[in-house]
């Protein structure tokens, strides 16, 4: 049975603008996805935001919608243009988008993971690179607009939180010893993806639950911040990158005890969060 395009969780209905997503999460690695790949199981998730979807499982019990990935983001990456294809990787493709993202080798096929390990041995057809895109990266895409739009005809404006988690070793050599060390990255694409002040509550409320916070730095956000913050007409989209150290260990890839006291902690952050969307929600229908 083919796998599903995405996973969505509602709640009964809806109490907040805001709505969830998770691009990276996916992990149904398909049996011929693994016969294509030179990498062992291990190393073809060294990309995978392992268990965010599973750290914001909450957000429906408290009126927000969440919407994660199935698919693997070595298979297809959700979190880029759907044109950044590579000719490096895809045969017979007639013209490539040459963004920095795709030189490195990571477009919406990405060609490798974490450490540039290469996936395959060779390439891969351009009627392979297209299936993937219309199985999993457009339904996605359809539906998070259309979450985003029911949330703004409900309350007047969207929020986006667009979960993703980073290595820890991502941050080394970014802040000035003695510095703390953040723990939750949080990207507005230096305030063109949303509102001042809905980034700001954002920020305000992961503080008061105990995070350290850096904003942008070193992680502004993406496609999906760029492409769906519109903050002019009441849609914002904000990147939230945590530290996978936290809650899991990076080698195994297996949770850690950290990982029940961190879902405790975000699922404070979801309730508040919500609750922020609701507040700014009537200003903006005002």
């Amino acid at each position: 049975m083919a796998q599903p395009a995405y996973h969505l969780s509602m709640p009964t209905r809806y109490g907040s603008s805001v709505v969830f997503a998770s691009p990276h999460s996916g992990r149904n690695y398909s049996d011929s996805f693994l016969c294509q790949t030179v990498l062992d199981c291990d190393v073809i998730r060294s990309s995978e935001d392992a268990f965010v979807d599973q750290l914001f499982a909450c957000a429906p019990e408290h009126g927000c919608a969440f919407l994660h990935a199935s698919a693997p983001r070595a298979f297809v990456d959700l979190n880029r243009n759907h044109n950044e294809l590579d000719a490096a990787l895809i045969a017979s493709l007639a013209k490539s988008a040459y963004t920095p993202r795709v030189l490195c080798g990571l477009g919406v096929i990405p060609r490798v993971v974490a450490n540039s390990r290469a996936i395959y041995g060779g390439k891969l057809t351009l009627d392979e690179a297209m299936n993937r895109l219309d199985r999993y990266w457009r339904p996605y895409h359809t539906r998070l607009q259309s979450l985003l739009s029911a949330a703004h005809a409900s309350f007047g404006q969207a929020i986006l939180i667009d979960c993703h988690s980073m290595p820890r070793e991502a941050l080394d050599g970014t802040f000035r010893a003695g510095q703390k060390r953040p723990e939750i990255v949080i990207g507005d694409r230096f305030g063109a993806s949303a509102s001042r002040h809905i980034v700001d509550g954002i920020q305000d409320i992961l503080t008061e639950v105990g995070f350290v916070v850096s904003r942008n730095m070193p992680f502004a956000g993406a496609y999906i911040t760029q492409h769906y913050g519109r903050p002019s007409q009441h849609q914002h989209a904000v990147q939230i990158e945590i530290d996978r150290s936290l809650y899991m260990d990076e080698a195994t890839l297996r949770p850690h005890d950290g990982f029940a006291q961190l879902c405790d902690s975000l699922e404070t952050v979801v309730i508040k969060l919500a609750d922020l969307g609701r507040a700014s929600g009537r200003l903006a229908a005002e």
